[in-house]
């Protein structure tokens, strides 16, 4: 008659320890997601608070230094006005909402802001992509030759310090240029690339930063099997930077919302949730809650931009270790 092997019991014991220090884990990431949801819903309360106490407590017409009795406008305003017309109660804005964006019969200004930000998620999504393209390029060939960090990261640097409301009017013109030579370039290409210009950056920064983090006994070993620059870089180099990259991603999702946003306002492309933010604002002084109705879609969106690239990281998770210490 033959037996069970002694270690059958022991090997079950041990996957039953694995199943559960795995299930445990999941649990501490669940609850970690809940806290840091109750976190920022906590952080939205706080600010709606302060919003409607200071507007209860402030004075209507701010508070200003330096005044010159008799001349309207004079001195410096360092606190803002409060009355209706300036700072709307929270509910008005939220009200604002759901009435027509213009009168008439034209649709609440919700699913107007909804249609335009979906027009600027689409184009905030292209600079996205040409930015992140750009920038894994760029943080690549610094971290692969010294001599190419040193020639282009202080460029790269600098570049971020040209106002984008100066940059973007030049993109479109060039645009308009190719097009009048016979290449079709939309204007929403110009926006898409006026996005990239801000998204490029913290990719370049993370991929170098994230590319150069193994350790050096990590190095020598694959150096020992006789490794060469791509088996390193597909085996160890990216798995390492990922708990690097993934931030940079959410930033330049961010940044392209952002930068697409400016963009439209800069070069007055129809459609999007900048130019809607601007005809809104126009009309702030009869209508001082529609402003903030695009105000909270830009926001929405780049909430929106940032949360996705959290796909991307369920597909890494094995490689996220380190992440909130990066």
């Amino acid at each position: 008659m033959t037996t069970a092997p002694a270690s059958t019991p022991a090997r079950g014991g041990e996957r039953r320890e694995v199943r559960g220090v795995r299930g445990s884990a999941r649990r501490e990431r669940e609850l970690r997601g809940w806290v840091a949801a109750g976190w920022g819903a906590l952080g939205i309360l706080v600010v709606l608070l302060i919003w409607e106490g200071y507007k209860f407590l402030g004075p209507a017409e701010g508070v200003t230094v330096g005044a010159i009795e008799g001349e309207a406008g004079s001195g410096l305003l360092i606190l803002p006005r409060t009355h209706d017309r300036a700072m709307p109660h929270v509910w008005d804005m939220v009200s604002r909402l759901f009435q027509p964006t213009s009168g008439g019969d034209t649709p609440p200004l919700v699913v107007s802001v909804m249609s335009a930000a979906l027009v600027t998620l689409g184009i905030a999504a292209v600079g996205w992509l040409i930015g992140v393209t750009v920038g894994a390029l760029l943080g690549l060939l610094m971290q692969r030759w010294r001599l190419v960090e040193w020639g282009l990261l202080p460029w790269i640097v600098i570049s971020q310090i040209v106002p984008l409301i100066a940059f973007a009017p030049v993109v479109n013109a060039i645009g308009i240029q190719i097009d009048r030579g016979g290449t079709p370039w939309p204007q929403w290409l110009s926006v898409a690339i006026i996005a990239s210009y801000l998204a490029f950056f913290p990719v370049a920064i993370g991929v170098l930063k994230g590319l150069g983090s193994p350790d050096r006994i990590h190095l020598d070993l694959m150096r020992t099997y006789a490794a060469g620059y791509w088996p390193t870089l597909l085996r160890l180099r990216l798995p390492a930077s990922v708990p690097y990259l993934l931030p940079a991603l959410r930033l330049a999702a961010a940044n392209a919302v952002l930068g697409a946003v400016v963009a439209e306002v800069s070069i007055g492309m129809r459609g999007g949730i900048g130019r809607m933010l601007i005809q809104l604002a126009g009309q702030a002084s009869s209508d001082p809650a529609a402003p903030w109705g695009p105000t909270f879609g830009a926001i929405a969106l780049g909430l929106i931009a940032a949360g996705s690239v959290a796909l991307i990281g369920l597909a890494l998770a094995t490689y996220r270790r380190g992440e909130a210490a990066a």
